[in-house]
């Protein structure tokens, strides 16, 4: 009996930890992370705040939890043997499927300092992925540098965004990327 009730007790937990990351989620995709409340979590969720406390202490674990929720339901294309146009417009379609919620992210990651840790290793991540992207190119030294970082430019969302806010489809917008990092 008592195994039948740690395993209950186990799996109650775990689907309360669930409810309070689906219920971030849709918040931080309704408002951003920085304007979502304990209060509208626990409420969503149906549990207390202090529940919500208990399963998260602190913003960087409940940001970690929201991440791997989001990443296994929107899992971010694979850049990596791509042609340069190709993953450029991978990345661009990702941008446009997940807009809303990667928009309020990456703003309140600017006043979220644990929000901005979570998002650290996308960001080097892009970097390491602008670096393979642009070695067929064939660059050495000083130009091949200038070509990974406008291909890292490239690759984030702010240019994306900018891109589509002047009219650009997602291939537009990679095709004028891609033909700027040829002649970086």
């Amino acid at each position: 009996m008592r195994i039948y009730e740690q395993q209950k007790r186990a799996e109650t937990v775990a689907a309360t930890r669930e409810r309070i990351v689906k219920a971030t989620v849709a918040l931080h995709e309704e408002a951003g992370p920085a304007r979502t409340t304990v209060a509208a979590i626990a409420a969503r969720a149906g549990v207390s705040r202090p529940t919500v406390y208990n399963q998260f202490p602190d913003d960087g674990s409940l940001f970690n939890a929201c991440s791997a929720h989001f990443r296994e339901r929107h899992p971010a294309p694979e850049l990596l043997g791509l042609e340069l146009e190709e993953a450029l417009l991978a990345q661009y379609r990702f941008y446009t499927a997940n807009e809303r919620m990667l928009t309020h992210v990456w703003r309140d990651a600017e006043i979220l300092p644990s929000l901005a840790a979570v998002l650290e290793p996308v960001g080097r991540q892009i970097r390491l992925v602008a670096a393979e992207l642009v070695r067929p190119l064939g660059r050495r030294g000083a130009r091949s540098k200038r070509a990974a970082a406008f291909a890292a430019l490239a690759l984030e969302l702010p240019a994306w965004r900018s891109l589509t806010r002047s009219g650009l489809d997602d291939a537009e917008a990679a095709a004028l990327m891609a033909s700027l990092v040829r002649a970086a």
